[in-house]
């Protein structure tokens, strides 16, 4: 009997219409999992970026809403770096709480839980976002002959005949770049300080070239107006790829200048706490970077990939080596970010892990100096290995910025106790730092162990745990500082870090973070109660001229 082709037929597709209608069914239940999930949300808690503008000239306030724009274009460039066009990712999100989750993730991958999917309509995130084409293959890259493909300002793009090709920056966001450097010569024709009118005018010139070399240059002499501005391609952690490409962001400060005050005394120390480090003097041959300057700022307005998920509490620029070894750099420290973030995080926190003995302990000073020591912990230590293994990043690799996170961290903790014990600071109780200290480990490592400033803070945590630094109440299940052998260990484990670094020891540095950089099964307890608690993992800003009570009436 010859079979019936047309029944057959008709069989074949239904089969196709039953499986892929079922394949259907399950990705719409997926998105439909995903699309009602509300909980992401509560990953942040909202604040208001408010500064004192009382103290600024009316024209200093007429420069504000210029910057401002300024921003706000510089905004929509790195939407197109990050995911692609903004609207099409936000309309194709019905549920309001995960909208506003894709703005404060600049689309719809989670950067507090190492960049998953919080929406499956976009897939997983390309490791290059959208510097290189999707599918460009490691392989075509290495063909490609461009010199600049490794430009920090240039896109990588590809032809139709599958060529791969460079567009600098300033060619392909032109229309907006043009609209950044009007904006910013317009406010330099309103600035009164001379430092920063030369600034705002080179930084306009600097984007029409894709060479920041002169407006950086400017920028370290532009610390004494109430007034500045981050403003450009700076930060390189949207590239996952090949972390070449820096990406647009923008940061609106006004400068504290009481608080920065507090923090210029400890420039002076700089050359001394180098001699003070817990290392054989062959380590500290290399003079400190004493030509930094610290200082503290409100952020009033926060764009583009500084703005992207988590938020900075301080920075340090720029990374231009040149400018670095001409000028030195600047060390900023967010100070209303920062209160922001203990109010809302750190405290509440440590009510639930330190022990009840010691909550007094923890306060906002406290958090500040350990902060504002992080950042001089970064000026101080050899930044080339002492056996000519080259540059200490080169030498560590992937382990690098683990390690430096490691170094920096445990070197303020190291330098406060020995202003103290230098009776420099004299006012003050040594376990404010060192239990304010603890309670910030706990907020840091719930960004998890792929995030290497977590990944530091758990290495610490652990090395603190296994030397009697900190222990564990039995009856309460809190946490314990011993004074004494947090000094011990403090000094220890910053001698360790230093030979490390110093040695270029990239296999030490491995072992380091593969022995003790693990979240067990005590701490994982500790940190899923801090989430039942409802407490945010950070924090993201309302904004604007309203809130800053400029708005144009």
């Amino acid at each position: 009997m010859k079979p019936n082709r047309s029944l057959i037929k008709i069989l074949l597709i239904a089969l196709l219409i039953l499986f892929f209608g079922c394949d259907t069914q399950q990705k719409e239940q997926v998105n439909n999992k995903n699309e009602n999930n509300k909980d992401v949300l509560s990953n942040y808690v909202e604040v208001e970026l408010k500064a004192d503008l009382h103290h600024l000239s009316q024209k200093e306030k007429t420069i504000i809403p210029l910057l401002i724009q300024a921003a706000d274009v510089i905004d929509d460039i790195y939407w197109t770096q990050s995911i692609g066009m903004k609207e099409r990712i936000l309309d194709s999100i019905s549920n309001n709480d995960l909208k506003q989750y894709a703005l404060i993730n600049y689309g719809t991958w989670d950067r507090l839980n190492g960049m998953k999917p919080f929406n499956d309509k976009f897939g997983i995130r390309p490791l290059g976002a959208r510097f290189y084409p999707a599918y460009m293959s490691y392989s075509d890259f290495d063909a490609m002959q461009a010199i600049d493909k490794y430009d920090s300002y240039t896109l990588i793009r590809k032809k139709n005949d599958g060529s791969l090709y460079t567009i600098p920056y300033h060619e392909a966001y032109k229309n907006k770049i043009k609209q950044i450097a009007d904006l910013l010569n317009k406010a330099s024709e309103s600035a009164q300080d001379e430092y920063f009118k030369k600034y705002l005018y080179l930084r306009a010139q600097d984007f029409l070239t894709d060479n920041y070399y002169e407006s950086d240059m400017a920028w370290m002499d532009n610390t004494i107006s109430n007034i500045d501005v981050i403003i450009g391609p700076i930060e390189y952690a949207e590239d996952l790829l090949f972390h070449a490409k820096a990406a647009e962001g923008a940061l609106i400060l006004i400068k504290d200048k009481e608080w920065s005050k507090k923090l210029k005394k400890s420039k002076e120390f700089l050359p001394k706490l180098q001699k003070l480090l817990p290392i054989n003097e062959k380590y500290k041959t290399e003079a400190p970077l004493t030509s930094a300057d610290l200082g503290v700022y409100n952020v009033i307005y926060c764009k583009g990939e500084f703005n992207a998920g988590s938020k900075k509490i301080s920075i340090t620029l720029p990374y231009d080596g040149r400018v670095q070894m001409e000028k030195g750099s600047r060390k900023l420290q967010f100070k209303n970010v920062m209160k922001a973030k203990f109010d809302k995080i750190l405290l509440p926190i440590a009510n639930i892990v330190i022990d009840e003995k010691q909550r007094k302990n923890v306060n906002f000073n406290a958090f500040f100096e350990n902060t504002m020591y992080y950042e001089v912990g970064n000026c101080l230590g050899c930044r080339n290995t002492i056996n000519k293994k080259g540059t200490v990043k080169e030498a560590l690799k992937e382990y690098y910025f683990a390690m430096e996170e490691s170094k920096s961290d445990i070197l303020s903790l190291y330098f406060i106790t020995k202003l103290h014990e230098m009776q420099i600071f004299t006012e003050k109780d040594l376990m404010d730092n060192y239990v304010t200290y603890l309670a910030d480990i706990f907020r840091s490592i719930r960004f998890g162990a792929a995030n290497d400033q977590a990944k530091a803070n758990i290495v610490r945590f652990n090395y603190f745990l296994e030397n009697g630094a900190i222990s564990v109440n039995k009856n309460s299940g809190t946490y314990l500082v011993n004074e004494i052998k947090m000094k011990e260990t403090i000094e220890n484990f910053a001698g360790e870090i230093l030979k490390i670094r110093g040695d270029g020891n990239y296999d030490a540095a491995k072992q380091l973070i593969t022995d003790k950089g693990y979240i067990n099964s005590s701490l994982q307890n500790d940190i899923d109660k801090i989430t039942k608690a409802g407490i945010p993992k950070d924090v993201y800003f309302k904004q604007g001229l309203n809130v800053l009570g400029l708005e144009t009436k």
